[in-house]
């Protein structure tokens, strides 16, 4: 992994395959970090150039000075594949809190966008798991996001995936280490607020952001994990309606990852899209 001084602030990021290569760039969800991508970085790196990015206050990556919001994650993704020197157009794919960082970039920023991969991504509905709403109540957040440790993390982790196998010695302590970052729990309570709160996602933000979107059609892949536990896939439904242009498939037994719990599936579904259009 590298890191990269952007704007002020260290970003941390994997890249792999060929730099002339079209670009592939992979944004993880809230709190986590670019190793929940890396199992696509080998089925995807033969014909692009792929990129994942710790974003900015989350995984390694330290914080942009604004409060954080979906407008300064996006920012700060675009700026970072500028000092990266990648100002094609991008492939853009994203996992929950990622996905609705990638659609803000495609509305911000269309002509930098070739296709978008919403992964189970926030944005199509309010129901969202409870432990993410307690994070609302003044001060319960904070000392919440505080708490993640040997005990706290695997829960966590198993929140995430259908396959308990997935809950790794390896991925409990990067969770761990995340989560001892100076700036997590600010960052994450910060675009949490923005996000939502007691009562699930917050719907002024997504009808703007879908309706912004949908004016910048792409194409569009939107795929999701029947047993995610974390946003229902019952959103599925929701996005369907929202991007009618989109190609969507629904994973059996898998939960808020499928590009871990399915990576060659995965790889397969998206390849065919990215294939069809130049770059």
């Amino acid at each position: 992994m590298r890191y990269l001084e952007v704007r002020g602030s260290r970003i941390r990021f994997h890249e792999s395959g060929d730099p002339a290569a079209p670009p592939v760039v992979l944004l993880h969800g809230i709190g986590r970090s670019l190793e929940d991508w890396a199992l696509q970085h080998p089925l995807l790196d033969g014909e692009y150039r792929v990129i994942s990015v710790d974003m900015p206050g989350f995984g390694l990556s330290q914080r942009m000075p604004l409060p954080t919001t979906l407008g300064v994650l996006a920012d700060g993704v675009w700026a970072t594949l500028d000092e990266l020197g990648e100002t094609r157009p991008v492939h853009l794919m994203g996992n929950s809190l990622g996905g609705a960082v990638s659609m803000t970039m495609l509305a911000g920023a269309p002509e930098r966008v070739s296709t978008l991969t919403l992964v189970n991504s926030a944005g199509f509905g309010k129901e969202v798991t409870v432990a993410l709403r307690m994070l609302a109540v003044p001060g319960l957040g904070r000392q919440m996001l505080r708490r993640i440790d040997r005990l706290t993390a695997p829960r966590m982790e198993r929140m995430i995936f259908a396959d308990r196998t997935l809950v790794t010695a390896e991925r409990i302590e990067m969770a761990i280490r995340i989560a001892r970052q100076p700036d997590f729990a600010a960052v994450y309570l910060e675009i949490a607020k923005e996000l939502g709160g007691l009562r699930g996602v917050a719907a002024a933000w997504r009808a703007d952001l879908l309706s912004r979107v949908a004016g910048n059609a792409r194409p569009t892949m939107i795929v999701w994990g029947d047993r995610d536990r974390i946003l229902p896939s019952t959103h599925l439904a929701a996005a369907r309606t929202a991007f009618p242009h989109a190609q969507s498939h629904m994973f059996a037994k898998t939960g808020h990852m499928p590009q871990i719990e399915r990576p060659e599936e995965f790889a397969g579904l998206v390849r065919p899209m990215l294939a069809k259009v130049a770059v």
